[in-house]
């Protein structure tokens, strides 16, 4: 059994709360990130100043699941806090989130901009919409993209503040420079039908993090933890109890 606690940690515009299915499968804390729930922001808002912050409240030794955006608070925590991660899971995670001309694996940037401009419009819309892009191709979408909406403001409307800035980080994010430092074992869990973060991202962090493997589904998108959660409890056991 894992001595230091499970940390769950979600994607932009969501919470905690959307690993409850997990959890009650696989105990662990379901954390707000800063700018969520009631938890105080951070600035400047990027991966590192995130992670530092999340340092301060983890017992030494913790075991950290991190989905998209909470992979790369998760990635920047095991990278810059190493005592605080012993074992690492990385969900449909990219070190880089957009495109540019020396990494082809991520979102195109044109995307991401109309988000931000639809963003200062209709923030509410625009969260949900940018959910739907969560499941679209994968088993399971219908039923994925209706438990996010349904699930997306159980904690509380995150401040379109907290999402502008969450997409600024997106929008600049480069990890790869950090993979060098991540000294614990790490499972990358992404799915085959990704259309955020593509699986050319979930294979090349396997090959280049230090002590690193790979579980890819066949028929997941970017959500596997809801739409396939039998393979991924599975998974994410043999990981954390090996």
């Amino acid at each position: 059994m894992l001595e230091a606690p499970l940390i769950y940690l979600h994607g932009w515009g969501l919470h905690g709360g959307i690993w409850a299915e997990n959890a009650a499968r696989l105990p662990g804390l379901t954390p707000d990130l800063p700018g969520y729930g009631n938890v105080v922001t951070v600035s400047p808002y990027s991966a590192e100043s995130l992670a530092d912050a999340l340092a301060a409240t983890l017992q030494d030794g913790s075991a950290v699941c991190g989905w998209s955006l909470g992979g790369m608070v998760a990635l920047a925590l095991a990278a810059r806090h190493p005592h605080k991660v012993a074992k690492l899971v990385l969900v449909a995670t990219n070190p880089v989130f957009v495109s540019r001309p020396d990494w082809p694996h991520g979102l195109a940037p044109d995307v991401l901009s109309e988000f931000a401009r639809a963003l200062d419009q209709d923030y509410r819309a625009t969260l949900l919409r940018f959910l739907s892009l969560q499941a679209r191709g994968g088993d399971q979408a219908r039923a994925v993209i209706e438990r996010l909406r349904e699930r997306v403001f159980l904690r509380g409307e995150p401040a379109a503040e907290t999402l502008a800035a969450g997409l600024q980080l997106l929008r600049n994010v480069d990890l790869r420079p950090a993979l060098a430092q991540v000294q614990c074992p790490v499972l990358v869990v992404h799915g085959a039908y990704d259309g955020l973060c593509p699986p050319p991202a979930g294979y090349w962090l396997a090959e280049h993090l230090p002590d690193a493997r790979l579980a890819m589904h066949e028929r997941a998108a970017h959500a596997p933890f809801l739409s396939h959660p039998d393979w991924f409890v599975a998974e994410m056991r043999s990981f954390l109890h090996a």
